[in-house]
């Protein structure tokens, strides 16, 4: 995994696709909490591989973030909130079988990736960021 790529995009052009998908599954807002559980753990495990950490495929936030908060005890404000995403790795996944978040929800699915992501930033950006 290459850190630097999966942290520092081109963070213009992120937040345009970030917009781009927030309209596009406007409608079907359950979406935005798939997006933002893939998206959280792909931070979590980029903060792991740049401290050469291994970890293994998981969809489990709560497995990713208890590792990251041993490496840096900090992150747990931002980690703990983010756990109860990683049920919309599958949930979605069966029409009719999850209701449909109101705007607050999806919102606040977003808010939560935002939070890790910047958290992780904060902490390697001096040691990544060329």
């Amino acid at each position: 995994m290459n850190v630097r790529d999966t942290l520092f995009p081109d963070e213009p052009a992120l937040a345009e696709i970030v917009r781009r998908l927030v309209e596009a599954y406007e409608p079907e807002r359950i979406y935005h909490r798939f997006h933002a559980q893939q998206a959280t753990r792909k931070v979590l495990k980029a903060f792991l591989a740049w401290h050469d950490v291994p970890f293994r495929k998981t969809h489990n936030i709560e497995a990713l973030g208890r590792t990251c908060v041993e490496i840096d005890a900090t992150l747990r404000s931002v980690v703990d909130p983010a756990v109860p995403l990683a049920a919309y790795a599958w949930k979605f996944r069966y029409p009719g079988q999850v209701a449909q978040p109101g705007p607050g929800e999806a919102a606040r699915a977003l808010d939560l990736v935002r939070d890790v992501y910047r958290a992780v930033l904060e902490r390697l950006r001096g040691l990544v960021r060329p």
